[in-house]
């Protein structure tokens, strides 16, 4: 298995991909790949800051730690 992307990793490819899309000499085919890979990428970090969301803490008045965001 390779090594997991983080999220920053898939931020800076999002920012490239961007970029490329952003530019006056893409033909059509290459913007459909580089839109393509962009909402895959974009797909990705949704993903990734969602398990980041379930897994941070808050501490309670009493002082316990507790998921913030229950149920999710």
């Amino acid at each position: 298995m390779g090594k997991e992307i983080t999220l920053e990793e898939n931020f800076a490819k999002l920012e490239e991909t961007i970029a490329r899309l952003e530019a006056e000499d893409i033909s059509l085919e290459e913007a459909f790949a580089a839109y393509s890979k962009g909402m895959e990428l974009l797909k990705n970090c949704n993903e990734q800051i969602d398990q980041v969301e379930k897994k941070v803490l808050v501490l309670s008045e009493n002082g316990d730690l507790q998921e913030a965001f229950p149920g999710q």
